[in-house]
């Protein structure tokens, strides 16, 4: 099961230097879920100013439960920085790379070789 999860950030006078305290955990943690498989995309969310604001992530998990396991060890969660958490169940339906756990390989002459990913702008 995939799910979209937004997260605005409290708005107070601390909110920002909070999220700088408990960043490189957070990004610690999202890098272990990439690694595991469950993270898809993730990123922070700014402000006109180019301020951070929140969080959005784009992860996959066997079930709701296991999700709402990880979600109670999100750094950003435990520790204050996230004020209101929307998540919604999702399906991702095409992106702009390729996977990159995943080798695409074409069959060419009776060799097989390595295709280099594709970027999804078709921009020439």
């Amino acid at each position: 099961m995939e799910f979209l999860v937004i997260a605005n950030d409290h708005t107070d006078d601390a909110a920002l230097a909070r999220r700088m305290v408990v960043r490189e955990r957070h990004l610690a943690a999202a890098r272990s879920t990439i690694e595991s498989g469950n993270m898809l995309i993730g990123g922070a969310i700014l402000d006109e100013e180019g301020r951070m604001v929140g969080s959005m992530t784009v992860v996959s998990f066997p079930s709701r439960a296991a999700f709402d396991r990880w979600l109670k060890t999100v750094p950003y969660n435990k520790n204050g920085v996230w004020e209101r958490v929307e998540v919604y169940p999702f399906h991702v339906a095409v992106t702009a790379w390729a996977d990159p756990g995943k080798k695409e390989q074409s069959e060419v002459g009776g060799a097989t070789e390595e295709l280099a990913p594709e970027r999804g702008d078709n921009r020439e």
